[in-house]
């Protein structure tokens, strides 16, 4: 009789594009999170959380350069539903919540939601199938003052999570300029417009020459691989040049550059009219070039927009993967979207919103040394003897009831230098220590973990002489000694 083959254990290994989070950084971005809901919550927007499932319908076409059905989301076939997918942002599903509940909604709406968004994408160093965004939009209204509130908002949001003034830029552009620029350019064709925004989104990365280069003939990479071009003359690629390079050292010099960049073109007046608008209302509110600009490089989902856009740019630096420095980058951004509830509705509904990375901003934080890698743990309470748990269960209690986050120690108590070893590991703060004699006398021992941990980094510095790192006090007093040390030296 053959002898039956053993079920193969499961794999322990994350699948490929995902990763586990654990306590400090699943600690940190909730605390981001809150922040980031306290400023939109400030500016009057009201928390939306819609389901993680959508109709493949629903959802529409999905991410900008994806055209084949389903791909580039998680998807399924449900028996009753048809096909449904794991939502890949959290604009898509705020069109359809809108459409389905508009009756009952105030117009203009204003909402914001937080929460992880799924894309079937490539992964890569950095790039996951499964990220958190925090989003806020006001659908309903047409005016440029609600895009000028979204960017003066972006910019509350970064210096409230600790991004400084001077280490962001808010930059802002308009589809309706691009637009502009292609009429003053003659170029009607669908599929060479599409090649020239593309184009234009290359700027920052090979300059003014790789742009003509690539508008025209085309040109080599860095690789030594040549990319064709669009094959425009060099006129009809100077209103893409005029435009690229129309930044001035004020916003009224930038915007009278783009008046000349897009010629004779209604549509693009009316692009750089609103620009126009938007830094006069935010320079009513305080917010000034330090901040907020106009810049014409900003370029983002150019068939998803159709007014102003704009981008949230981390500018200090950090050093890559080759010890080479570079600007950390984008961590947000958004724009006018006046389309997408019409999908549902066939009535075009105006909507405008901006888009989060919050793991981005975590990480930026990390580069800056504004987040500790290893969040405080809880006192952990030793065990000296076994029967006396209700006794150590009784000090986490008071611990716990005045807001201090404590734990006992639920290992194997045996070995009393193991106990230390976990606190340790747990980064704790304090260890309690309470045996049969502590116990007779009324008293309890405090570990000082803290003061341990900097005595054992440099034992010289003076002002350490005098604190011992253990001291006894009386256990009524263990709530109050532990509070001391929680918050710090007077």
């Amino acid at each position: 009789m053959a002898k039956a083959k053993k079920t193969p254990r499961p794999r322990a290994q994350t699948p490929k594009g995902f990763r586990d989070y654990f306590g400090a950084e699943v600690t940190h971005r909730a605390a981001m999170l809150q922040a980031i809901a306290q400023v939109y919550h400030r500016y009057g927007f009201d928390a939306l959380e819609s389901s993680a499932v959508e109709t493949v319908e629903a959802l529409g076409k999905f991410l900008p350069d994806v055209d084949r059905p389903n791909e580039g989301v998680f998807a399924w076939e449900d028996d009753a539903e048809g096909w449904v997918a794991l939502r890949y942002d959290l604009t898509a599903p705020l069109a359809r919540v809108y459409a389905q509940h508009r009756n009952d909604l105030p117009l203009p709406y204003r909402r914001y939601a937080m929460g992880p968004v799924w894309r079937n994408e490539k992964p890569g160093p950095g790039r996951y199938r499964q990220f958190y965004q925090c989003d806020a939009d006001t659908v309903g209204s047409g005016s440029v003052a609600a895009d000028a509130e979204i960017c003066a908002m972006l910019a509350d949001v970064l210096e409230t999570v600790g991004i400084p003034r001077g280490d962001y830029i808010v930059r802002v552009n308009n589809r309706k300029v691009l637009n502009g620029v292609l009429e003053a350019m003659g170029v009607a064709d669908e599929g060479q417009q599409a090649a020239v925004l593309r184009t234009i989104d290359k700027f920052d990365k090979v300059g003014e020459a790789g742009v003509r280069e690539l508008l025209g003939k085309g040109r080599l990479d860095a690789s030594g691989a040549y990319i064709d071009g669009v094959g425009l003359g060099d006129d009809q690629a100077e209103p893409v040049i005029a435009f690229l390079t129309s930044k001035g050292d004020t916003a009224q010099a930038t915007l009278a550059n783009l008046r000349a960049a897009i010629g004779d073109s209604t549509i693009g007046a009316e692009g750089v009219d609103e620009l126009d608008q938007i830094a006069g209302l935010l320079s009513a509110q305080g917010y000034g070039p330090d901040r907020i600009v106009i810049d014409p490089s900003v370029v983002r989902g150019l068939g998803y927009y159709t007014g102003p856009v704009f981008e949230a740019e981390l500018t200090f630096e950090i050093l890559d993967d080759k010890g080479r420095k570079r600007q950390f980058g984008s961590v947000a951004g958004g724009g006018r979207y006046d389309d997408l509830v019409k999908r549902f509705t066939g009535q075009a509904v105006p909507a405008t919103g901006v888009s989060i990375g919050v793991d981005r901003l975590l990480a930026a934080l990390h580069e800056k040394g504004r987040i500790e890698t290893r969040a405080e743990g809880p006192v952990v309470v030793t065990v000296m003897e076994r029967e006396r748990m209700a006794d150590y269960q009784s000090m986490v209690a008071e611990l716990r009831a005045a807001g201090i986050r404590a734990e006992v120690y639920l290992g194997n108590p045996k070995n009393f230098g193991n106990q230390l070893k976990y606190a340790d590991k747990r980064a704790s703060p304090v260890a309690v220590i309470e045996g049969e004699d502590e116990k007779a006398r009324g008293v309890v021992q405090i570990k000082d973990l803290i003061l341990g941990a900097k005595i054992a980094e440099n034992a010289s510095l003076e002002e350490w002489k005098e604190r011992p790192s253990q001291f006894e006090v009386p256990r009524a007093e263990l709530v109050a000694r532990v509070r001391a040390i929680l918050d710090g030296p007077a």
